[in-house]
């Protein structure tokens, strides 16, 4: 019986990105799995501070971030798991800053300054990157979002081994639309959407975890 983690980067705990995290863990525990999701934003913790106590020869934390706080244990149950989901809304074109700085925690550790780079990561498991997105199908298929998608998915395959990337488009983003200044697109088309596509992209979700899960046995 294995373990997946998710880990959500997005400051809500009940929306769009959090639910489909929900979903995928739920489709983990449907194989057998123990499963774990972790809230960035209810942690105190801060991005890579360029000490290198990850690179020093013969240093005791080689490959592992000397960096105490609280982001220290999700990296060390990480570090046991037989698969690992992110997931985080798109701000500004990229992932959110927690998940951002998260992710410099993560990766570097494991990165070798060798050519072709290599990874201290010493087993293969499987990876996905979950995304939530105001934006449509189509344009995640341009900068910038394609290039930050194809960046992280190529850096999480090269540590980890495995990483796939799966998207919701076009996803609510409140719950009432009257109270904000919107005019985007048009809201009830957004609601609609919620309610027909949304539950499909959980489906997926589910499958997408079931899939990891079996994957990392």
């Amino acid at each position: 019986m294995g373990t997946v983690i998710a880990i959500n980067g997005s400051p809500r705990k009940t929306w769009n990105t959090a639910t489909l995290l929900e979903h995928a863990l739920e489709g983990a525990k449907s194989q057998g799995a123990e499963t774990e999701l972790v809230h960035l934003y209810d942690l105190d913790y801060k991005g890579c501070t360029s000490c290198f106590a990850c690179k020093l020869k013969d240093g005791k934390s080689y490959g592992k971030c000397a960096v105490k706080d609280d982001i220290t244990p999700v990296l060390d149950r990480i570090a046991r798991a037989d698969a690992l989901i992110l997931g985080s809304p798109f701000y500004f074109g990229t992932v959110t800053g927690e998940m951002r700085s998260f992710m410099e925690r993560l990766m570097f550790p494991y990165l070798v300054y060798t050519w072709p780079p290599a990874s201290l990561f010493t087993r293969k498991v499987p990876t996905a990157f979950v995304y939530t997105m105001n934006v449509s199908e189509e344009q995640i298929k341009e900068p910038p979002y394609s290039v930050h998608v194809g960046l992280n998915e190529s850096v999480l395959a090269r540590i980890f081994g495995q990483a796939e990337s799966f998207f919701s488009f076009e996803t609510l983003q409140f719950e009432d639309y009257d109270r904000v200044v919107f005019s985007y697109c048009d809201p009830e088309e957004r609601r609609k959407r919620h309610r027909e596509v949304f539950p499909e992209d959980c489906k997926k979700a589910f499958e997408l975890g079931a899939r990891l899960a079996q994957a990392g046995r």
